[in-house]
């Protein structure tokens, strides 16, 4: 019946006002497990990689394998990645740890609008579904959905939005949404990464004779149905060459964390990296411009295997530039975003 799909959420329905609506913010992260241990780690990767979005092999087929020999391994060696990169005093993962800053440090420069912020993840937790919740609680009748991913895939961006659908699909009196567009060249964006980018040089004790822009990778066969993820990627890449006025000889765009046997966008980026001390290159830097926070993938894959494959083939130097994270400068990027899609809700 259709009444039993409608969640009972009045509680929350009956708090809206309709005298004095409110804003509301939901930043919105990819997500992470909530221990560095096996079990946590499982449950994390079983929610993610049971997402038709991001592996799009039939359940039958797929299932099968990921609750068995996947799940079964895969965990431990996450686990031990997870262990190196976690936060031990807070107990969280990097990525929680800064979403949780971003969200914190947004509020602050919202509240004098009146906006509410939260936060929440796509896979994990807190979850989107309980960020939408927290914001009505407060009488957000609007809600403003930023995914934290500057270039747009169906992989992310739209998984993301995705979750935000289906849980208003329950609520009998649903709130207003808008949703946050992709920002891959975005001048802000592309001033502070470059300004990211020349704070580093300063701090370091040899030019950068490459700079590799690294992007998450994306199986061939989804950009070629027509996500415009690669797109969004040369389109940072491009405008950030421009800001610093250098050429792709000095800033290749390349692709991580590739995932199976399936053919994935390239050049990959640990043998294009682990192959530059022979071409004589000996000092690079890395920046990963398609994370809005620092994370297992870079700070782990990149800065330790990606690092060791550097340095163990001759090279001399590498310097992983730091994500805009919850630095001053991403979250005015953050508000300036917020402000342009809130025209018109707020005075």
């Amino acid at each position: 019946m259709v009444f039993d799909y409608i969640s009972p959420v009045s509680s929350l329905e009956s708090q809206f006002s309709l005298t004095t609506p409110r804003i509301g913010i939901i930043l919105a992260a990819l997500g992470t497990p909530d221990k560095p241990h096996y079990r946590a780690v499982r449950r994390y990767l079983s929610e993610f990689l049971s997402d038709r979005r991001i592996i799009e092999t039939h359940p039958l087929l797929w299932q099968p394998l990921l609750q068995g020999i996947i799940l079964a391994t895969r965990p431990i060696t996450s686990g031990k990645a997870y262990q190196r990169v976690w936060n031990n005093t807070q107990n969280e993962s990097p990525l929680r740890l800064i979403t949780r800053q971003q969200a914190e440090r947004l509020a602050d420069k919202m509240a004098p609008s009146g906006v509410a912020v939260t936060w929440g993840m796509r896979y994990g937790t807190p979850s989107l579904q309980e960020a939408v919740h927290t914001l009505m609680r407060q009488g957000c009748q609007r809600l403003l959905c930023m995914p934290l991913y500057p270039q747009y895939s169906a992989t992310s961006t739209a998984t993301t939005l995705d979750q935000i659908f289906r849980t208003l699909m329950r609520l009998r009196n649903q709130p207003a949404l808008r949703t946050l567009p992709s920002f891959a060249d975005h001048p802000l964006f592309i001033k502070t990464l470059a300004n990211h980018i020349r704070i580093a040089q300063a701090q370091a004790n040899y030019p950068f004779e490459k700079i590799i822009a690294s992007f998450h990778g994306l199986p061939q066969a989804y950009a070629d149905k027509g996500d415009p993820y690669p797109n969004e990627c040369l389109r940072t890449v491009q405008a950030l060459r421009a800001a610093l006025g250098i050429n792709e000889i000095t800033m290749p765009l390349t692709y991580q964390s590739r995932f199976g046997r399936a053919a994935w966008l390239t050049p990959h980026t640990a043998p294009f990296i682990q192959a530059l001390p022979d071409q004589g290159i000996k000092h690079i830097a890395v920046i990963a411009p398609g994370f809005m926070a620092d994370c297992l993938e870079t700070l782990d894959e990149i800065d330790n295997d990606i690092r060791h494959l550097f340095l163990k083939a001759g090279g001399k130097s590498f310097t992983l530039i730091p994500c805009l994270n919850a630095s001053p400068e991403s979250i005015d990027l953050l508000e300036t975003l917020a402000r342009r899609e809130l025209a018109g809700w707020l005075p």
